[in-house]
């Protein structure tokens, strides 16, 4: 979705406020392969391993990772979970891997590849794992090893899995030989820009083993990449290097961008925490201004705190081409790049729904851009 009809695309988070055309002739003129383990530069020279290096520190700072952090790029948040399972059903082949029942779907799928049985756990009405049938399940299944994979904004409702009681809960049932992997796609980095007071606790320092963030949904790469982090190189990989490439395996895909790392270091490195603060922060006043017009028209709403996303009752098909998601319950996620105008237009278009006025619509290339006033 290019040009003026990006505005209707607002159920699915992916930030566009930022652009690099600094980059432009690396991006569409260069090959770069980062193949294999981001520290092993491995025998070819077209790679960005030492600004992809640069990238997973910056972000290891803001979850408490400590100078010891590991990981990499990868091509999406999806990979960045299947790596995590896999490291830990490699460490314990008795595995069980607990989610959510508002995990992301591929929490299941990476389960079933390394053939690893999946618990699912109750939510509660807001969609956050329940402890305790996390605890029941648990002992149900002693003693073998835990993965549970805790999410940090489900793709519902953007609700944040408690992982400090996750890890709070192994350690009063004794459980040592665990993982927690944080899916923090969404919401990992504008929530770890909060003030300390307003930060739920969901990274290394609450006793996650890994996490991942996406580049694309609130860092605006405009390509799909995330960032896997370990708060180490995890026991049990094989360092040695591969006689083609040079270079460990250690990743999942082999051969990875080395383009979006450049893309990741130019939207952490220019903007800077406060930057990055700036924008979470307009995102969540926009949510907040489009929960108050829904609810001034009178269309069932709600938020959660700190929220990008507010959920609506899914409305019948309207005269333009809002996507507000494929379920019953519709979804306006206010993402850095997200126009004031475009929320009203949409309030617009539900207005008529409601009381059966005719709307006539702002022509599509005519909407305000750039719009300060969210």
């Amino acid at each position: 979705m290019t040009g003026p009809d990006r505005c209707f695309n607002l159920a699915f988070p992916g930030a566009t406020d930022l652009t690099f055309p600094q980059l432009a002739d690396v991006m569409t003129g260069t090959l770069l392969n980062n193949v294999g383990d981001p520290w092993q530069g491995g025998y070819g020279s077209n790679h960005t391993k030492s600004v992809e290096i640069a990238v997973l520190r910056w972000l290891g700072e803001l979850f408490g990772a400590g100078d010891d952090v590991w990981g990499y790029v990868t091509g999406g948040a999806s990979e960045g979970t299947l790596h995590a399972v896999d490291e830990a059903f490699t460490a314990h082949r008795d595995l069980v891997v607990y989610a959510s029942a508002a995990a992301h779907y591929s929490v299941a799928k990476a389960a079933r590849l390394v053939r690893a049985p999946l618990v699912q756990v109750g939510v509660d009405p807001d969609g956050r794992m329940l402890l305790d049938e996390l605890r029941q399940h648990l002992a149900a299944h002693r003693p073998r090893a835990v993965l549970v994979v805790a999410t940090v904004g489900t793709t519902e409702r953007e609700a944040v899995d408690d992982v400090a009681g996750i890890a709070a809960l192994c350690d009063d049932l004794g459980i040592t030989r665990r993982r927690i992997h944080v899916d923090a796609a969404l919401a990992g980095i504008p929530l770890a820009l909060l003030p300390a007071a307003d930060r739920p606790a969901f990274d290394f320092r609450a006793g996650a083993t890994s996490l991942v963030v996406s580049g694309h949904k609130f860092l605006s790469t405009l390509t799909p990449c995330a960032v896997l982090l370990y708060p180490r190189r995890p026991d049990g990989q094989d360092r040695q290097p591969i006689s083609y490439t040079g270079t460990a395996d250690t990743t999942i895909t082999g051969s990875r961008s080395g383009h979006t790392p450049l893309l990741l270091s130019a939207a952490l490195f220019q903007h800077g925490l406060d930057g990055h603060r700036r924008r979470a922060e307009q995102s969540r006043r926009l949510a907040e201004y489009t929960l108050e017009g829904l609810h001034r028209i009178g269309w069932p709403a709600q938020r959660l705190p700190q929220a990008f996303t507010v959920t609506l009752n899914q409305p019948l098909p309207l005269p333009r081409p809002w996507v507000l998601g494929g379920d019953r319950t519709g979804r306006i996620i206010c993402m850095p790049g997200v126009e004031r105008a475009w929320i009203d237009e949409l309030l617009a278009d539900l207005t008529t729904q409601l009381c059966g006025r005719v709307h006539i619509p702002v022509s599509r290339g005519s909407f305000p851009r750039g719009d300060s006033r969210r």
